[in-house]
């Protein structure tokens, strides 16, 4: 399994992003798990580097690599011709610096400004990704177009798992996260630098949790705005992969575990 979730890339980061215990592996391969500071920068370009390292060598070693994780943009990275534009870390942090004193819908105005095309494709409330537009924006003078064509970089099986009664396992999972302790998790990674860490503190969850510890709300009303973020986040990704026609979705409130998986590996061949 290598996997395919941006925020379990990070060491720590265990009981908000629903991480695979060593006994929950159950002796299998787990790659790219844990494997990141909470400090570090995530993007899709250093995932699409170490991901194809595994995928390659697992590949040569004669196994199957099987992704998993709901991150489109990082499947697409790894999977599909793909090509990032580099950084610049100056104009990195003075934009990041502007998010956080006047909000992302400033940036996002500014955007509109420079590039209406690539600021339609993007919530105007979504701050690291208005951020890197305007970067590469500044930087090249325009944006990549909008990722329509799937030119695989090697062939693939893609199959998505639904449920209809994905809303309120939501809720339950992050009762569940608040009782295993995310809150003292949160806690303790602001020891280890989760605040300065430009990706990992806005992580479902975490973000929440920071701002309860911040004093601009309770820890119940943290929990309640998490279930919402989280809510609004998988409708985002169900319409990311639903506009992928390589995807074949299988229904998990209809099979068993054990069915589900027959099924996948049916579509595999």
């Amino acid at each position: 399994m290598v996997n395919a979730d941006s925020m379990q890339l990070y060491r720590g980061m265990d009981v908000g992003t629903a991480k695979l215990t060593p006994a929950e592996q159950q002796g299998v391969p787990h790659h790219l798990l844990s494997v990141w500071p909470v400090t570090q920068t995530a993007t899709a370009a250093d995932y699409q580097v170490h991901c194809r390292a595994v995928v390659d060598a697992l590949r040569a070693a004669g196994r199957t690599p099987v992704l998993v994780g709901g991150s489109g943009l990082y499947l697409r990275a790894a999977l599909d011709d793909l090509e990032f534009p580099g950084t610049d870390p100056v104009l990195r942090a003075e934009l990041e610096a502007e998010l956080e004193a006047g909000g992302a819908l400033a940036l996002h105005a500014r955007l509109a400004a420079l590039s209406p095309e690539a600021a339609a494709r993007m919530e105007p409330t979504n701050g690291r990704r208005v951020v890197r537009a305007l970067e590469v924006v500044t930087m090249t003078g325009h944006m990549p177009g909008a990722m329509t064509s799937y030119d695989g970089h090697y062939a693939t099986t893609y199959v998505g798992v639904d449920r209809p009664d994905l809303a309120e396992r939501i809720a339950l999972r992050v009762d569940r996260m608040w009782e295993q302790g995310l809150v003292e998790e949160v806690q303790r990674l602001e020891g280890e630098g989760l605040r300065e860490g430009v990706t990992a503190s806005r992580a479902l969850g975490y973000a929440q949790v920071l701002g309860a510890r911040d004093g601009r709300w309770s820890l119940e009303q943290a929990l309640a705005l998490t279930v919402t973020a989280t809510r609004r986040f998988a409708r985002r990704q169900r319409a990311w992969f639903t506009r992928d026609p390589r995807v074949t979705w299988l229904d998990a409130a209809a099979l068993s575990p054990a069915k589900l998986l027959s099924e996948a590996l049916a579509r595999h061949g």
